[in-house]
């Protein structure tokens, strides 16, 4: 499944295991310093010192920090995609309201648990055209979500497309609005927000 221009934001893409390797511990090392200070004061010098590499060997891969952080969002988009193709192989798809809960966790785990993820989300907070210059980072993940589900619901694909598009817009406004009441999370906005798209999805989809 291709999510975006992947890998875009490489002036070479590592060939060698070993060259993989640094560049991930670039991404990494940046990801670590996006929740220590953030993408303003993000620096090549300070991702570079953070993942043991030359300055140098940071700028054979990335032209500057921006290309880093993109890099560390597709990272993230491919990490959200394999984890909600696993986790709708085990729920049921005749109900909507069982996706939504599995992907809107993946999304919230992720906020939690992955480093860098809750500064960037999917790009917006860089560029809202980060992950694909000729897409908006919103319409890049519901593209993925909408591969994930052809095939897993008795839908034809053309009536996934614009239904998946504004249900991922939806969850955008409102999860920024529970982060914005609450760093953890409002737990009650969350609860809202799934409501929300269960109802509209059922509304366009049937039960």
């Amino acid at each position: 499944m291709v999510v975006g221009e992947q890998l875009t934001s490489l002036r070479r893409k590592p060939v060698q295991q070993r060259s993989a390797l640094r560049v991930a511990r670039m991404l990494d090392a940046a990801a670590e310093l996006l929740d220590e200070v953030g993408y303003e004061r993000l620096t090549t010098t300070a991702i570079a010192k953070r993942a043991g590499v030359a300055v140098g060997s940071l700028y054979q891969f990335f032209p500057d920090k921006r290309a880093v952080v993109q890099a560390l969002t597709q990272r993230n988009l491919e990490r959200f995609m394999s984890l909600a193709a696993e986790r709708l192989a085990t729920v049921d798809h005749q109900h909507w309201w069982a996706v939504v809960d599995a992907l809107l966790d993946i999304y919230l785990q992720m906020h939690h648990e992955t480093p860098g993820f809750a500064r960037v989300h999917f790009g917006d907070a860089v560029d809202p055209r980060l992950l694909d210059g000729s897409r908006t980072n919103n319409d890049v993940v519901a593209e993925g979500m909408t591969e994930l589900l052809i095939g897993r619901v008795d839908l034809p694909p053309e009536q996934l497309v614009t239904p998946i598009k504004v249900a991922v817009e939806i969850a955008d406004a409102l999860l920024k609005f529970a982060f914005r009441t609450d760093p953890k999370g409002d737990p009650v906005v969350i609860d809202e927000t799934k409501h929300v798209i269960k109802l509209y999805l059922e509304s366009r989809f049937g039960r």
